[in-house]
């Protein structure tokens, strides 16, 4: 298989269910470090410029509504809140949003895994897409589905990443903006705040 990068100008973010209700049947991951891992992949999101999408499902049952840092995150982004369909690739203005941003490559995640990340991630294959899934931006009830549907995708032809590779490869080059970069990691990542406090303190010498 050929290796495809990731490129900031050919990618779009898809943000699938990341709804108050489902986010209840994570359990793959702690609920703690689950939504660090969603609002980081936001966070990548908005210092690469990526156009970002965000839909949910049924949120007026007990799925409920998107979890509300998202929102304030992209304020002016595409939301689709679809009335039924489990499947995001079967609602029309979700699709006609995906493909109006002339992109090529789509960043998802979403809750869970093996449906909402799944189902639109073989339709977009389908289509001609390359889709990358973070794997730890999204969730699901336990570790046995989630390596059932990281097999599936994958199979499929999905490459599964996480956001800290995610963030990496839309980087290219430290050189491009190391300390704008290292800002975004930080926040997230506690042994990397640790490593740029180490490194602040030597420079400052």
């Amino acid at each position: 298989m050929t290796y495809k990068r990731l490129n900031k100008d050919d990618a779009v973010v898809l943000l699938v269910d990341h709804q108050t209700g489902l986010i209840s049947l994570v359990q793959d991951f702690s609920p703690n470090e689950f939504k660090n891992n969603v609002l980081a992949l936001a966070d990548v999101a908005k210092f690469f410029n990526l156009p970002t999408i965000l839909t949910t499902s049924f949120e007026s049952g007990p799925n409920g509504p998107l979890v509300p840092e998202l929102k304030a995150m992209f304020p002016d982004a595409p939301y689709i809140p679809r009335p039924g369909q489990i499947n995001a690739w079967d609602n029309e203005d979700f699709v006609k949003a995906v493909k109006a941003t002339g992109r090529k490559q789509i960043i998802i995640a979403g809750v869970v895994t093996d449906v909402c990340v799944a189902f639109p991630t073989l339709c977009a294959l389908d289509e001609g897409f390359e889709v990358f899934v973070v794997t730890d931006a999204s969730g699901t009830f336990n570790e046995t589905v989630q390596q059932a549907a990281w097999a599936r995708m994958t199979a499929a032809g999905a490459q599964l990443v996480n956001w800290f590779s995610v963030a990496c490869e839309l980087q290219v080059d430290w050189r491009n903006d190391m300390e704008g970069l290292a800002n975004l990691l930080s926040p997230r990542i506690p042994n990397y705040r640790n490593l740029m406090n180490s490194y602040s303190a030597f420079t400052a010498k």
